[in-house]
């Protein structure tokens, strides 16, 4: 091994960045499974992830290449030495310089001295990927911190006063300073406003006063206090954040709201509920305060969460709040409460508030307004707007229309019946408890999972039946070579010829070796092709499953599912299945063979060896469940890791980081014990086969020996006879040795199981013949929702109940109503992501479910609520909607969608990485490439979800002027809380509680004393304050 070191290595290098690739393309396809799906690029995602499978596959047998070639030398090494030292020995015999009885104890430990190095040679390439593995580990613990911790001693108390002065940064991707030059100061107490296009720089300041990044030039202070001087733990103290990007972990509500405050009682976290509107909707849901609400908070409609994450600062109850978009989610009725209990927060509170709703900043101190990076204006609300600068352009839009005014109204809102209850009702689908195919999986005894992986395997016979050949070769050979010694010696005391023998031997040892090499890149080949296909296959199946089973499941799970249980299942492939069948062949022939000899000799050997093949099955039990409940451990280790990751500016933000790690740690406290137990068995197991093996061998010496005094056999026979039963024990015991992870293989196979065991709810249609795109291209189409009814599993109550309308050719219909209304619900189900219990939509007069899912959602942009990048640029984002767009198409849509400026800003333009969920742009950037998506995909069916919400007034003109022209000639399904977003709608369909309470047009629903009515009054209200 160690001559092939440094090629092995480097291999196990490209190993680990193709597993460490697949793994981090695996968790961003299943994250935005939805977005695939909805783009009809699920499938090629799959594709794609195919060949990074394929990789893993190729690298990995670049390993176990070098690998194979040094234990093919390593069993060559072992036989030719034997044999060498045997011959060595036997001419020493014949010259009489070393005595008979010294061949023989050459003879029994040539081939046994040299078997601590076979099994290192095993265990060589598991170490190699074991070292680069922990490379990677490594450079995380080497590497410096950009912005590290202040080593000084801890302030009590601070002035909440907010200084920036002469502040510059710049992010390493950027062509240009996020922030340039820029100054100001926020008085203790003083409420000032931050405004500015997407990208302005708003959220960045955040970034820079949380310290999360030191500026390049100027210095911030806090309290007086320049922020580098001041430690991590005493900046964030003084700070309440609700961000943008509204991060809620897996857990209950009430861990969430308590993660802004451990010790909070129980009454101070209603009072926080409450302010924030989510009281109601919490205890609506199954368990109230202690419903899961799954990762992200998936299981939360975005206003939910949002209100969730506003109690949460509430609770936090610093000296200074910092709200970024706070209320972008938020429908017009939460806003209108929730701005009421801030304003009262805020009063004796420095707030810094990053905003583009008018609202949010009107009554502000101070507005400062940010433009490509330099603060360009400055004053408050009246001053500002008197100017007619860039605070004008941005807010112009969003002031009352003179055409409602007389709406407009001051006077509380009426109490709205059961509305503030809504919540969403997905949750209830998924109380987090065990599925009926995990139970089932979970159930499965170990022959029925060997079943299901010997079925995978089938397609592979012939690499099977291969490796089981040079298996049985291999350990042939093994035993060969302690036979043909024996014989050598028997010819040394009776003075034959020794020549051929040992001509023989090395023949033997060279072949045994060779077949050593086939056997190892045979059985591997075969089975990581196999672990290739079952990655894949795993994720077609949640690619079935989806976007309703990722509500049950955390994606660290999956990824783990994907790349460590996979994994695991090879030594059931690689090392199993061939090895299952030598284990029977070669102990059989043995003890056939002693049997011919002389029956007392078999009848010695086969209860030991009886013993030692079923020793495996006395523990099987208890390891398979220790090995099925250490993968558990392991998903929920990876799934925890994964959350934390996720919702780092959170964990930073609360100042959580010791209490992620000491639950993090319990979950290894809780997995040790178990792996502990698991190990202990395998060690039992493998002790009792050395022990089997040696008393085997010692029982056929000691027939052998007295029936060789007797005469009742050769004497030369006795030391051949012992070496071939103790030859009889080695695939044995090597089978035995994969049992450790065979334990891991079969808990592994039951987790994977359990997701392909799920029902498919949502399954392709048979097809139809309705013309969905017309001939020149585009077209319109024409729907319609038909007393649709469904409910999510096990909800108390539908989400949408008898729900109709029409969706005519070319017009636009706007959904409105409170948060958990079923306005998404009625997307998703327009997507056919779930299928209603009752009634049905329609397209082109076709049900939705006689369509085939690609061709369905091919006529079919989406812009999501919770937009979705991928971990690529921005043209490969863009190219999810259409990947055969050309340049021109490209550039159409980024003009189109108001981008134009900002790739033109990029060092690389439209190949510039996003990062992670786009994480390198802001939220307002981040909407405008969804945004691209739907005018690139250019269908004839437009699903708009909040499309503009974190929008600044400018870009949403710009924004909405393109899509009133591409909805001009599209039919098209508006979600929005905005009046300005929904009011020039043909229709407009009023849903609370997942009823139809009105329906019709603005100017009619304006005037009536409805729901849409108090919405409106509310809205504007908070417009005009």
């Amino acid at each position: 091994p160690q001559l092939l070191k440094q090629k092995n290595a480097e291999a196990s290098i490209r190993r680990r960045d193709a597993y460490g690739s697949f793994a981090a393309d695996f968790l961003d396809s299943v994250q935005g499974l939805a977005t695939l799906k909805a783009f009809g690029q699920s499938g090629r995602r799959g594709s794609e992830l195919a060949e990074r499978a394929q990789d893993v596959f190729r690298s990995t047998m670049g390993v176990l290449f070098h690998n194979a070639i040094a234990q093919g030398l390593t069993i060559l090494a072992i036989t030719v030495g034997a044999a060498v030292a045997l011959y060595v020995g036997a001419l020493r015999v014949e010259s009489g310089a070393m005595e008979l009885a010294e061949l023989l104890v050459v003879l029994m430990l040539g081939v046994e001295v040299f078997r601590p190095l076979r099994e290192l040679s095993q265990l060589f390439h598991q170490g190699l990927l074991g070292v680069a593995a922990a490379e990677s580990v490594l450079d995380v613990d080497r590497a410096t911190p950009l912005t590290p911790d202040a080593e000084v001693q801890p302030v009590e108390q601070l002035e909440p006063r907010i200084e920036f002065d002469n502040v510059t940064f710049s992010y390493p991707t950027g062509r240009r300073p996020a922030l340039s030059d820029v100054s100001f100061t926020v008085e203790p107490g003083r409420r000032v406003g931050v405004v500015g296009r997407s990208g302005s720089g708003k959220s960045t300041l955040l970034w820079l006063l949380q310290r999360l990044y030191t500026p390049q030039e100027g210095t911030i202070r806090l309290g007086g206090r320049d922020l580098n001087e001041l430690r991590f733990a005493d900046i964030r103290a003084q700070m309440a954040v609700v961000l943008q990007d509204t991060y809620l972990f897996h857990g209950s509500v009430l861990a969430n709201l308590r993660f802004a405050r451990p010790d909070a009682t129980e009454d101070e976290i209603r009072e926080a509920a409450q302010a924030a509107n989510a009281h109601e909707f919490i205890n609506s849901l199954p368990e109230g305060y202690a419903t899961v609400i799954g990762e992200r908070g998936h299981r939360l409609s975005g206003g939910e969460r949002q209100r969730v994450a506003i109690a949460r600062a509430l609770l936090r109850d610093a000296p200074m709040l910092i709200l970024d978009e706070a209320l972008s989610s938020v429908d017009a009725e939460n806003e209108a409460t929730i701005q009421a209990a801030l304003d009262r927060l805020m009063q004796g509170r420095t707030t810094l508030i990053m905003a583009h709703r008018l609202s949010s900043v009107r009554d502000c101190d101070e507005i400062l307004v940010l433009d490509e990076g330099r603060l360009v204006e400055r004053g408050d609300h009246e001053t500002l707007l008197a100017e007619g600068g860039v605070y004008d352009w941005l807010m112009a839009g969003q002031m009352t229309d003179p055409s409602i005014d007389g709406f407009v109204d001051d006077a509380p809102l009426a109490e709205r019946t059961g509305a503030a209850a809504t919540s969403s009702l997905a949750i209830r689908d998924y109380g987090g408890g065990a599925t009926e195919a995990i139970v089932r999986a979970e159930g499965m005894g170990w022959q029925e999972t060997s079943a299901r992986l010997l079925a995978l395997a089938a397609p592979y016979w012939f690499k099977t039946t291969l490796s089981f050949l040079t298996g049985v070769a291999h350990f042939f050979g093994a035993i060969a070579v302690g036979v043909i010694g024996a014989l050598m010696v028997a010819n040394v005391r009776d003075g034959d010829s020794i020549t051929l023998l040992a001509v023989l031997l090395i023949v033997v040892a060279v072949l045994t070796g060779l077949f050593r090499f086939l056997e190892n890149w045979v059985s591997h080949d075969m089975a990581f092709r196999l672990l290739a296909d079952m990655r894949i296959a795993l994720f077609r199946k949640l690619d079935q499953l989806a976007p309703a089973y990722l509500l049950r499941r955390r994606s660290g799970d999956l990824v783990s599912m994907a790349t460590q249980d996979v994994e695991t299942v090879e030594y059931f492939f690689a090392h199993t299945i061939a090895n299952a069948f030598v284990s029977v062949v070669i102990p059989g022939v043995a003890l056939v063979t002693l049997f011919i000899v002389d029956w007392r000799l078999g009848l010695g050997l086969a209860p030991l060896l009886i013993i030692a093949a079923l020793s495996p099955l006395f523990t099987r039990r208890i390891v398979d469940r220790l090995g099925s409940r250490s993968r558990d451990h392991l998903g929920a280790l990876n799934a925890h890791m994964v959350d934390t990751l996720q919702g780092l500016r959170e964990v930073t933000a609360f100042q959580r980081e010791r209490e992620r790690k000491t639950e993090f740690e319990g979950l290894m406290r809780d997995y040790m014990p178990i792996r502990g137990g698991f190990n202990r068995q395998i060690s039992t197991q493998r002790t009792l086969l050395e022990g089997l093996t040696g008393y085997g061998g010692l029982a056929v010496l000691t027939i052998g020996g007295a029936l060789a005094v007797r005469g009742d056999i050769d004497s030369s026979l006795a030391p051949l006879l012992t070496l071939l039963a103790m030859g009889a024990f080695m695939p044995v015991a090597e089978l035995a040795q994969v049992g450790r992870r065979l334990g891991d293989t079969l808990g592994a196979t039951r987790r994977l199981t359990a997701v392909h065991s799920e029902a498919v709810a949502v399954v392709d249609g048979p097809g139809t013949g309705a013309d969905v795109q017309p001939e020149d291209g585009v077209g319109v189409s024409e729907g319609a929702f038909a007393s649709v009814g469904f409910s999510y599993e096990d909800t108390p109550r539908a989400a949408l109940d008898e729900v109709s309308f029409d969706l005519r050719p070319g017009g636009t219909v706007a959904l409105v109503g409170p948060s958990g209304a079923g306005k998404t619900t009625a997307a998703h189900l327009m997507l056919r992501f779930w299928d209603p219990q009752d009634g049905k939509i329609t397209l082109e007069d076709a049900d939705l479910r006689t369509y085939r899912l690609d061709d369905l959602r091919g006529q079919v942009a989406l812009v999501a609520q919770d937009t979705y990048l991928f971990n690529a640029s921005i043209r490969d984002n863009l190219l999810v909607a259409k990947p055969e767009a050309d340049e021109g198409e490209l550039l159409l849509a980024i003009e189109r969608a108001g981008l134009a400026d900002f790739v033109e800003s990029l060092p690389d333009g439209l190949d510039t990485p996003v990062g992670e969920r786009g994480a390198q742009l802001s939220g307002g950037q981040r909407q405008r490439v969804a945004i691209g998506r739907a005018l690139l995909k250019d269908a004839p069916v437009l699903i708009l979800d909040e499309a503009t919400s974190h929008l600044d007034g400018l870009n949403e003109r710009l924004v909405r002027n393109a899509l009133d022209e591409l909805m001009s000639d599209r039919t098209t399904l508006v979600i929005a809380h905005r009046l300005s977003t929904v009011r020039d709608a043909d229709q407009i369909v009023v849903l609370d509680e997942g009823k139809v309470v009105e329906i019709g047009q603005h100017d009619q629903l304006a005037s009536e004393d409805g729901l849409y009515s108090r919405l409106v009054r509310r809205q504007l209200s908070a417009a005009k304050r």
